[in-house]
């Protein structure tokens, strides 16, 4: 294999510079409702990780500085719900990471370093509030004269001009107001825990209790003298967290918002927008019933207003249900009998059979969604109204995503030919400007070829070392995710990066989008339905079928890369199938099934208690005896989403077993560390043992 130098050397260090490539990014935009201005976070730079809060000023075509938190803030002041919210975000930069806005868009508050400021959008100055703590998830009322924000479990009001607060209280750590719970803020999309009214009068406020969740402790083994840090982790087949939901008054009265929580637990959304009536989604355990509910803030009494049931679980996607300007109710629906997922407005499904809706961005007299045809690979943004019907909005081959107010759109771009995605603003459909995008050039550039593999027509991204097809034959790494959800190939130029980065160093890499993966609609979805080892039997299909097309695929040296799920998918080929793979990289892996968390994992094998035998095929840990083939097992210690114990016990199987492996284990890190070292080295020791075990 090639020698590393140049740009190859440089990669991953620049990776990690960057945060992949995330910084420097404009994101989170708001558009006024007069069209005026356009708020968005972006930090100063390409390797800056600190975010701030600009103003693009629509009129002008310019943006300006609102507030700048200099340098970066002493990590150590967040609280642990920030925390938390910032590793179930996925967050990448610090500074100004989220805010909220009034309904005018004028002002905006936001939390940096354990303080809270307030910001006048129109003039562009900044001010600071005094609560009696750290505040999390502070967030304004549509009127802007109250700031509503959660210290330490409680719920506190402050005037803008005046005092705080407290508004509900608990004493016991284990019950907490105001706040998302864990499979809430990982699994569900859900990462609020209270909702002002739209005449700013009330809040409604999710009560949790987590006294029954089991406790699971993370330590940290390199100070021995530390004690360790206790959660509240819903392991699958043990208790959640009870959830309740209230309606406070301003000035001390509350409400208890009903419904049959014994046979629908879960609250996945709550939607209480300008002129509209509380309205929630409520979910069964199983997650095959839900309904959505109409609260009365007076009485708390509930009214079904629609009801949804699937034979195997139904798909949750994140802002749904909403409502339009007139009130009618925005929801998608599984459509099974044409294997699409519709929009419904109402009763009605608005879109054609075939076009899968992915996302809902928004709804006012129309609703803004993100939607695939034929081609699962581009995500394109659409608009449906009821003179015009659907409408695509993006045209360029890609991923796109967009907010708008009235007649301002920005539409957020990642298209094959750039590294770094677009926000382009436009009037009335017609472009305005581009808002800046300070992020880095990569080093090298991703030349993904995409492919339709076998009787499946599986998705596939081939990279090759510079993108050309080689003169002899080369090793092959599968490099995917492949789990339920997260699609990988995609016509977005930033997204094959890294794999092109391992392809430049001698291998041919191959990303494959198995069953499992969205984008394809409720059938293709449901395949994984108590059995993620088909996942597997995808990879090995896109491989040989990938072979027959390019005879350079040596499939004498296959090897697999995987993080999370993929790590997963990486365990169960090396494990299960020695035959096709060679060599396997696996990072942050669910190992046993029994150790994961109650919504993510029962939504698709149900509970281990009542399906044993499904928790035995879907866990790799039970095969380790079985190991002939070398593995690399990573890990961060701090990780409390797959924690530690996964790949421990993988470990301590392998070893018992006499099956030798490599382990690497990090020291405070989480499932998506932020540290540079720790970033460019993960890169580093895979190529490592890729190029040991996969050389000629």
């Amino acid at each position: 294999m090639p020698e590393t130098a140049g740009p190859l050397e440089e990669f991953p260090r620049q990776v990690a510079r960057t945060r992949g490539f995330s910084l420097g990014v404009p994101r989170s935009f708001t558009i006024s409702p007069d069209g005026e201005r356009i708020v968005f976070l972006r930090s100063k730079g390409g390797d800056d990780p600190v975010s701030c809060l600009w103003v693009f000023d629509v009129a002008s075509a310019s943006e300006r500085l609102v507030f700048d938190p200099g340098a970066e803030e002493d990590e150590g002041e967040l609280t642990l719900a920030e925390r938390a919210r910032r590793e179930r975000t996925r967050e990448q930069s610090s500074g100004v990471t989220t805010y909220a806005t009034d309904r005018d868009v004028r002002t905006a508050v936001f939390g940096v370093g354990g303080r809270l400021l307030l910001a006048d959008l129109a003039e562009g100055s900044t001010r600071e509030l005094d609560p009696p703590g750290a505040p999390d998830d502070p967030r304004l009322d549509p009127d802007g004269r109250r700031v509503a924000y959660v210290v330490d479990g409680a719920l506190h009001v402050h005037d803008v001009d005046g005092a705080s607060r407290v508004l509900a209280e608990d004493e016991d750590p284990d019950r907490f107001w105001g706040l998302a719970e864990f499979v809430a803020a990982e699994e569900m999309d859900r990462r609020r825990g209270f909702w002002w009214s739209p005449d700013g009068a009330r809040i409604a406020a999710a009560h949790v209790d987590e006294r029954e969740v089991e406790v699971w402790y993370i330590g940290d083994p390199t100070d021995p003298a530390a004690a360790p840090r206790a959660v509240r982790y819903p392991r699958a087949g043990t208790a959640d967290a009870v959830v309740r939901l209230w309606v406070l008054d301003l000035d001390g009265g509350r409400v208890e918002v009903t419904w049959d929580r014994e046979a629908f637990p879960y609250l996945v959304r709550v939607d209480w927008d300008q002129d509209q009536p509380l309205t929630l989604l409520v979910e069964s355990r199983d997650q095959r019933s839900a309904l959505v509910l109409e609260a009365d803030p007076e009485t708390g009494a509930t009214t079904t207003i629609h009801e949804e049931t699937d034979p195997e679980w139904i798909e949750v996607l994140a802002d749904v249900p909403t409502r339009m300007s007139d009130g009618r109710l925005v929801t998608v629906h599984a459509d099974r009998e044409a294997d699409t997922y519709r929009l419904m407005v109402g009763l009605d499904a608005v879109t054609p059979a075939g076009l899968q809706v992915r996302a809902v961005q928004s709804a006012d007299d129309g609703v803004l969604f993100r939607a695939s045809e034929d081609d699962p690979t581009e995500i394109h943004l659409w608009r449906w109204t009821p003179t015009e019907e659907w409408v695509r909005l993006s045209e360029r081959p890609g991923v796109h995503s967009g907010v708008e107010a009235g007649e301002v759109r920005v539409l957020v771009s990642s298209t094959p030919d750039r590294p770094s995605s677009t926000a382009t603003v436009t009037r009335k459909g017609e472009p305005i400007a581009q808002i800046e995008n300070l992020a880095e050039a990569p080093e090298i550039e991703a030349r993904p070829r995409f492919l339709t593999l076998g009787e499946r027509q599986l998705r596939a991204a081939l990279l090759l070392p510079g993108g050309r097809e080689p003169d002899g034959p080369l090793p092959v790494l599968m490099d995917p995710y492949g789990g339920p959800r997260g699609a990988r190939v995609l016509k977005s130029g930033g997204a094959h990066l890294t794999s092109q980065w391992f392809a430049d160093h001698g291998f041919a890499v191959l990303v494959v989008d198995g069953r499992g993966m969205d984008g394809r609609g409720p059938a293709w979805d449901r395949a994984v339905y108590r059995d993620f080892s088909v996942t597997l039997d995808d990879q090995v299909d896109a491989l040989h079928a990938a072979a027959s097309e390019f005879d350079f695929l040596d499939l004498s040296r296959v090897g697999i890369r995987g993080w999370s799920f993929g790590g997963e998918l990486a365990a169960f080929a090396a494990l299960r199938r020695p035959d096709v793979f060679h060599a396997a990289v696996i990072g942050a892996p669910v190992t046993d099934q029994h150790l994961y968390d109650t919504f993510y994992t029962e939504r698709y094998l149900g509970k281990p208690q009542d399906e044993p035998e499904v928790y035995a095929r879907s866990s790799p840990i039970l095969d380790a005896a079985g190991l002939e083939r070398p593995v690399l097992l990573i890990h961060g210690l701090a990780d409390d989403n797959v924690f530690v114990t996964h790949t421990l016990r993988l470990s301590s199987a392998l070893f018992e077993a006499g099956r030798y492996h490599e382990l690497v284990l990090i020291p405070d890190a989480t499932h998506l560390t932020r540290s540079a070292a720790v970033t460019e080295n993960i890169l580093r020791i895979q190529l490592d043992f890729l190029t040991r075990t996969l050389a000629p």
